[in-house]
């Protein structure tokens, strides 16, 4: 039996099912980041074969904001409430700030911004095509 496209797409969940499974997916990964920041600040993992007390202070302070910011968005985008979203949003765009505006202080990472970017694109592509959905 030879499964077409056209199959997969009339077979498929709706849109809104999709669009919480995407975000689990994201709170997945934001809880593995938090988990990895958490192992650095309290003395487990290093970075860069720094331990969190030899860190420049900018670096500290990156480590604890997104320590705590993954861990809180995660919560929020499996419980799919909106300030879950919103903390997933912010915590996206300043890591691109970060590695854009602030390059000189926090390092160059196109791969890392083209991630955030293409995540951003996606959710809001789920959520069009959700609300285009339920409109029907």
């Amino acid at each position: 039996m030879i499964v077409t496209l056209q199959d997969i797409v009339r077979n498929r969940p709706p849109w809104s099912t999709v669009l919480i499974w995407y975000l689990r997916l994201m709170a997945v990964l934001l809880i593995g980041g938090g988990v990895i920041h958490w192992a650095r600040i309290v003395g487990i993992e290093p970075w860069r074969g720094l331990w969190f007390w030899q860190m420049p202070l900018e670096w500290q302070a990156a480590t604890v904001f997104f320590g705590v910011l993954d861990l809180v968005a995660a919560i929020g985008l499996w419980l799919t409430v909106s300030w879950g979203t919103v903390m997933w949003l912010l915590r996206a765009l300043s890591q691109v700030v970060m590695h854009t505006a602030l390059a000189d202080v926090f390092g160059r990472r196109p791969y890392e911004i083209s991630f955030y970017v293409a995540t951003i694109l996606i959710y809001f592509l789920l959520l069009y095509l959700t609300e285009r959905e339920n409109r029907t």
